[in-house]
């Protein structure tokens, strides 16, 4: 059988399905209203379905108000759920105040800068994108007079470089992080919002938790997607060797969307407040060198090679150093999660999603 061959193009819905079936029996989301954060972005938006599914299947009077900037971006996303009236778009940017007059039981807060080229660009704006975005969420959720739970959804980022004597990343084994270097804009504002968090929760009783993601893929990751996961998925789909700026040797471990998006809700109900949580596939570290030879291997069918050939501009791609992160997702596993698909059938619904 083809690599092409092994889903049809419903694997979102499919996903979507199982993760509303997965809290078919949940009586927290009875009569709640949710605000998403980030909603139009990969994680947001399967967040927001998965919510819908979950209200239409179990008929639980939910209220999902997906917060974006850009509306044009929202109907193609949510077209149908929006004609049916299963989502409210509320038209809005995070680097101002919240405006809403709706109270809210639940909100996910999403939206972030994702690009590392971005993070290089327009550190200042990554920065006070993280700051005052997730400042004016934090004051939204403090004004809530029955918010039941929050999640902000962070990064392993926040980890920096590990020490070498680190097999697994605990939620408390943080490395070095250069913060003179502008490509840290990302990772130094993650973790300060994370301290904000954790701030908000002490001093005004914010029920926040931390979800720090690995790097997360699956259908519904855009065709031009600028990161390097996707850019190995389109060498293979069009046949071109892939071609790598460094070495490869950074090791890192990865999530499936579906998972991820579980894991999210279940952090928002079940995790404790001011704790952070590791949202990856253990099984699924690997270096980017022997993820490019995977990929050109199985999607690429063998009729691609992996090259190395590194710039003189290398700076300006906003690569991390190189290092070693195993996330250890042992802590997540205690509220019942646990990830199902591993990086081979991960780029295969990724592939697969892109309807190529």
């Amino acid at each position: 059988m083809s690599f092409f061959e092994s889903y049809d193009n419903k694997m979102i819905q499919e996903d979507i399905d199982r993760i509303a079936g997965w809290f078919e029996d949940y009586d927290e989301f009875q009569d709640k209203t949710f605000l998403v954060t980030g909603a139009t972005g990969l994680i947001g938006s399967q967040i927001v379905k998965a919510l819908a599914a979950i209200n239409r299947t179990g008929n639980r009077s939910m209220r999902i108000l997906a917060y974006v900037r850009n509306p044009e971006k929202a109907q193609r996303v949510f077209g149908p759920l929006l004609e049916r009236g299963d989502v409210d778009v509320v038209i809005g940017d995070i680097n101002a105040p919240v405006s809403l007059d709706i109270s809210v039981d639940y909100i996910i807060h999403g939206a972030s800068a994702t690009s590392s080229g971005y993070f290089v660009s327009h550190p200042v704006e990554t920065i006070r994108t993280a700051m005052d975005g997730t400042t004016h969420v934090l004051e939204f959720a403090r004004k809530q007079p029955d918010l039941k739970g929050m999640v902000y959804l962070s990064s392993l980022e926040v980890y920096g470089t590990p020490g070498p004597d680190k097999e697994l990343i605990g939620e408390s084994d943080y490395g070095y992080i250069d913060i003179l270097n502008v490509r840290s804009s990302y990772s130094e504002g993650k973790k300060m919002v994370e301290c904000l968090c954790a701030s908000y929760a002490k001093e005004y009783g914010v029920p926040v938790k931390i979800a720090r993601l690995s790097q997360t893929f699956g259908p519904g990751v855009e065709y031009n997607d600028g990161r390097v996961f996707a850019e190995f998925a389109r060498c293979a789909m069009e046949q071109r060797d892939i071609v790598l700026h460094t070495m490869g040797r950074t090791v890192r471990s990865y999530c499936y969307t579906k998972d991820a998006v579980l894991a999210i809700l279940l952090i928002l109900l079940k995790g404790e407040v001011s704790e952070a949580y590791n949202v990856t596939n253990m099984e699924t570290a690997t270096s980017i060198r022997e993820m490019a030879q995977l990929v050109a291997s199985t999607a690429g069918e063998g009729k691609i090679s992996v090259k190395i050939e590194i710039p003189e501009d290398l700076e300006s791609f906003g690569y991390n150093p190189e290092m070693i992160i195993r996330l250890d997702s042992r802590k997540l596993e205690k509220l019942g999660w646990k990830a199902t698909v591993g990086l081979e059938e991960m780029y295969r619904r990724m592939i697969l999603g892109f309807g190529r």
